[in-house]
């Protein structure tokens, strides 16, 4: 099957499962999760083949634009579907299915990188734990979306719509800081992987990554320490999320843009 035609699958799958989340999230649809697992997972059946598609195309040190942004959609629809068997988590889907089908049809019109040495297994592990990272941190800041909306509604009184379809205020604020956890971990993972195994992670090529993703390590960890230390919650969480999850884009995808996009460099 034609790229595009899996891309637009996969978009209409992921649009149907967000809509029905979205609309039980407002109260205007009776909650029916494994409808949204299910059309989620049929939209991530689309997806892989896309993924697989694109390494194999490229076989440059590092993966693409348009290779970096479907894997780490990919992995991000992988990772909500599978930790919301056992979290409260499925309303993320209402923000991040549309998000994973447009890169999708993006990265389908986007050029492929240049062929290069190759990745070796310590580059596959540092593009692995990259991607990984960028997912369940991306997950983190829609997360962090829903606790602010929650978290402002709740400050006004009012309590109805929205707030009544999330989990309580204290269950949204814990999975919030766990999933920061785990992407601060593979985050971790990644950058000393990428120490270890990429010859000079300040190349000109690779400084602007590596010095926003150190950037991006650094708010994270200021809001665990804080959040463990000082209290920190609440809207000052979500604020500190949202921009740590920026810089990180900025790190994975800027750089890639400016490189491949604008200066039509592989």
């Amino acid at each position: 099957m034609q790229p595009l035609s899996l891309a637009v699958m996969a978009f209409i799958f992921y649009l149907g499962a967000a809509s029905w989340q979205g609309l039980t999230l407002i109260r205007r649809a009776p909650p029916r999760a494994a409808l949204v697992r299910v059309l989620g997972l049929l939209g991530l059946l689309c997806h892989l083949p896309l993924a697989a598609a694109l390494l194999a195309r490229g076989d440059s040190l590092l993966p693409g634009l348009s290779t970096s942004a479907v894997l780490a959609s990919g992995l991000a629809v992988l990772v909500l579907l599978l930790v919301s068997l056992v979290k409260p988590v499925l309303n993320v889907a209402t923000g991040l299915l549309p998000l994973a089908g447009l890169t999708l049809l993006l990265a389908v019109g986007l050029p492929s990188p240049e062929r290069g040495t190759g990745m070796t297994p310590g580059i596959a592990l540092h593009a692995l734990s990259s991607a990984l990272a960028f997912a369940l941190l991306a997950i983190a800041a829609i997360q962090a979306v829903l606790l602010g909306i929650q978290n402002q509604a709740l400050r006004h009184h009012h309590i109805r719509g929205v707030v009544q379809s999330l989990p309580p205020l204290t269950t949204m604020e814990r999975i919030l800081f766990e999933l920061i956890w785990a992407g601060m971990i593979l985050l971790t993972l990644s950058i000393v992987s990428g120490f270890l195994f990429l010859d000079n992670m300040f190349a000109q090529h690779l400084a602007h990554k590596s010095i926003l993703s150190l950037a991006a390590w650094v708010i994270f960890a200021t809001l665990l320490f804080s959040h463990h230390r000082l209290g920190w919650r609440g809207m000052r969480a979500v604020r500190w999320t949202l921009g740590g999850c920026l810089v990180l884009a900025m790190a994975y995808f800027g750089s890639k843009f400016v490189l491949e996009i604008l200066l039509n460099r592989g």
